[in-house]
């Protein structure tokens, strides 16, 4: 994720965060912030200008109408900001999506964050709707499968909330990319953390994973008021973490990726079929840290 910069066309209220996938997409605010903001790992939200309020439709409208004098047919994916577009209403979302497509003609790919507890509150039928309209992505940040680390980190989901949402997303035809945080858990709870994990993602099966280090650029001190007893994993530990989930997991055709900024040692592949090479990767890593390619530690950009 990274801050984009405001233009002439858009309103933004910096900074605004994109998934990494996102790079070459017009990043269109829809709201201001997340709906929910309480997952104490987080700090993306926690500017008080980013307090959470949808924008005003007619101005959502506008822009869009101004990106079409400007872009015409020329620009190819919008991505839906601030933390999760899918809180609002699916008549919002209709006029959004009706509006991008009667007046940017060319786009081909409209994704948002998205949180499980707002997919809950719409039916299949609508967002089957919504996909056909051309929501057709979805980034949903599940963070872990274990219920007690869910629980400490204020995520307000569980193992089942997250695997309906994703189930019912699927059924919908919305691609879903599913992000796990490595070294969530910590130390004392690393193997629930990645076995937990990795069964949520062998129940949902999601055309994408990604993980990312957990870190605290502004600091812990709001992330340990519920998780006292946390010690963060060493490089070491986190690359154990990582080779537990991957042995885990049985996916088929699921796209992988470890290469966000956080990540000390990058892993790419498709699961199942580069299961094998991902582990002996990570373990080769693990026996000689001293010569894996790690990131070095100036260059993780958080």
């Amino acid at each position: 994720m990274t801050a984009y910069r405001m233009n002439e066309i858009v309103r933004y209220i910096a900074p605004v965060y994109r998934p990494p996938s996102e790079a070459d997409s017009l990043i269109l605010p829809v709201t201001d912030g997340c709906s929910w903001n309480g997952c104490t790992f987080c700090e993306m939200y926690t500017d008080p200008q980013k307090r959470f309020r949808p924008r005003d439709e007619a101005e959502v409208v506008e822009t869009i109408k101004r990106l079409g004098e400007q872009y015409g047919a020329n620009l190819r994916r919008i991505f839906l900001a601030d933390g999760d577009a899918m809180t609002l209403s699916t008549r919002r979302l209709r006029l959004i999506l009706e509006t991008i497509r009667s007046e940017l003609p060319g786009v081909r790919r409209v994704s948002t964050y998205c949180l499980p507890r707002n997919v809950s509150k719409k039916s299949v039928s609508e967002l089957k709707e919504l996909a056909m309209l051309g929501l057709s992505f979805a980034y949903v940040g599940a963070e872990s499968g274990d219920d007690e680390i869910l629980a400490r980190v204020n995520k307000g989901e569980t193992f089942k909330s997250t695997l309906s949402a994703l189930e019912k997303l699927q059924e919908a035809g919305i691609k879903r990319s599913v992000m796990i945080l490595n070294g969530l858990g910590g130390e004392t709870l690393t193997k629930q953390h990645a076995r937990h994990s990795a069964a949520l993602m062998n129940e949902a099966q999601p055309e994408y994973l990604a993980t990312l280090v957990v870190s605290f650029p502004k600091g812990t001190e709001r992330f340990l008021k519920g998780f006292a007893d946390w010690t963060p994993l060493s490089i070491t530990g986190l690359m154990q973490e990582m080779e537990l989930f991957i042995s885990q997991l049985e996916l088929t055709r699921t796209i992988f990726r470890s290469d966000h900024a956080s990540n000390w040692l990058i892993l790419k592949g498709t699961l199942g079929a580069d299961k094998a090479r991902l582990l002996q990767e990570l373990r080769s890593a693990i026996a000689e840290p001293e010569h894996a390619p790690l990131r070095p530690a100036w260059a993780r950009g958080l």
